[in-house]
């Protein structure tokens, strides 16, 4: 009897990889259908950025000569339909879905195949529409990049960089990537290792503890690499814009990992909050528990949080900052409430480290205020309570992943307009961040 084969794909910017997909989906039956994901069904999942119609996505999967049928996939659960419709016997999806459609094991065969590996940089990159990214980390976990960029078209992590070569494999191995990169063992200097790394990549992701990520930043930016850092990437001003100076003698992009800032949600916020949605300013209060973090962060990473949303809404020309301290037995901090005066209005931040607060980030102007329960770093809406209306009028934007996609998305978009500062967080709104970070460490 006929084995019937099914896959699914967006195949934008079509490559080497969807090329052997396709093949491998081939050899295991006798007949492939392919869906292509339609426009709407790209947005409603949230894949940004798509470049190719979906009329040239379905004729470059008709050109390989692998599949025998091409349908269109429209919707969440149509997998299931197309199935039991076409009478499928098995289901082919890459390894990064790995177990998200098991559930499927019920009406056929499920196969996940192994992404493709060793595609190459230089055909990639001399084609102009896909940038290679490598991550700099200490551990084997990725904050989210490897799954993001399958959300934005033009991007492929291909390789790992870290000092401990254990990491380095580890993470290679559990994301399926190209290859790794560590110092070289006979001198344990890391800059030969990073070199190498570098030479295989078009964007970095520094992702280390924060002590090293200047020295990464520095050196992947004197090599002419595009640089995404984790927050903060420095506590020190002049030495953040040194660091800027040098991404723009090299005409590439520094940007701060603060995806609070690419949200809809939270730049709605900071808009209606300028035209006077509340009327004038008086207080922002925010308040942050660090034991929401996986893998722990340190102090400053977690201040960073609160503090440019403070910079986005009330400036950068603030008049006096105070941290009010509490520690535990062991002079440990373990609660701090931070507060920052401005000419017209004051801004308060409750940061838990072991103990727990509520997390909240509330906005009190003089003709009412604007809310975001929970986790608010992450969110999606918010609300807005004004005096001379009835309850409240909530503000909804669609929010998918934990938001790194929406800054993948816009550094292509910086690239593509040849741009060397960020526009949704400016270079000197991050050096008010470090500015302020230093006096609070100083403060101790």
């Amino acid at each position: 009897m006929m084995k019937k084969v099914i896959t699914y794909g967006t195949f934008d910017l079509f490559h080497e990889g969807h090329y052997n997909i396709l093949k491998r989906a081939k050899a295991l039956g006798d007949y492939l259908i392919v869906g292509v994901t339609s426009e709407s069904y790209d947005i409603e999942r949230g894949k940004l950025n798509v470049r190719d119609s979906l009329l040239k996505r379905i004729e470059n999967v008709r050109r390989t000569g692998f599949a025998d049928e091409i349908i269109i996939e429209e919707y969440q659960g149509q997998k299931l339909s197309d199935i039991i419709k076409y009478k499928v016997d098995l289901l082919v999806l890459g390894s990064d879905w790995r177990g998200k459609f098991d559930y499927l094991k019920n009406y056929c065969d499920v196969v996940y195949l192994e992404r493709t590996k060793n595609i190459s940089s230089t055909k990639l990159r001399g084609e102009g529409t896909t940038y290679t990214v490598g991550v700099v980390t200490d551990n084997d976990q990725d904050n989210g990049i490897v799954w993001e960029t399958k959300y934005v078209s033009g991007l492929h992590v291909e390789c790992v960089f870290s000092e401990n070569a254990e990491a380095a494999e580890s993470f290679c191995d559990k994301y399926e990537l190209d290859s790794y990169y560590s110092v070289e063992a006979d001198n344990g200097e890391w800059q030969q290792g990073f070199d190498c790394f570098l030479s295989q990549v078009d964007i970095v992701y520094i992702k280390t503890e924060q002590p090293k990520r200047e020295k990464y930043i520095r050196r992947s930016l004197e090599l002419g690499k595009y640089v995404i850092s984790d927050a903060p990437m420095t506590n020190n001003k002049e030495k953040l814009k040194d660091l800027f100076a040098l991404a723009a003698a090299r005409h590439v992009l520094l940007v701060e990992k603060i995806n609070l800032v690419y949200l809809r949600a939270f730049n709605q916020l900071v808009w209606q909050t300028h035209s006077a949605l509340v009327g004038d300013i008086v207080c922002v209060k925010c308040s942050i528990s660090q034991d929401h973090f996986e893998g722990g962060r340190s102090f400053s990473e977690t201040a960073v949080l609160p503090l440019c949303a403070i910079i986005k809404i009330l400036g950068r020309n603030y008049q006096e900052v105070n941290s009010n301290v509490v520690k535990d037995r062991s002079g440990n901090c373990i609660y701090d409430m931070i507060t920052m005066k401005y000419q017209d209005a004051l801004a308060t931040i409750e940061i838990g480290t072991t103990v727990d607060v509520e997390d909240e980030f509330v906005v009190i102007g003089t003709k009412g205020r604007v809310t975001i329960p929970g986790d608010w770093w992450n969110t999606g809406y918010f609300e807005a309570k004004i005096d001379d209306s009835k309850g409240l009028k909530r503000y909804c934007f669609n929010f998918e992943g934990n938001g790194l996609r929406y800054l993948l998305q816009e550094l292509l978009i910086m690239i593509s307009d040849e741009r060397t500062e960020c526009t949704r967080l400016f270079n000197e709104e991050s050096e008010t961040l470090a500015d302020i970070l230093e006096i609070i460490n100083q403060r101790g």
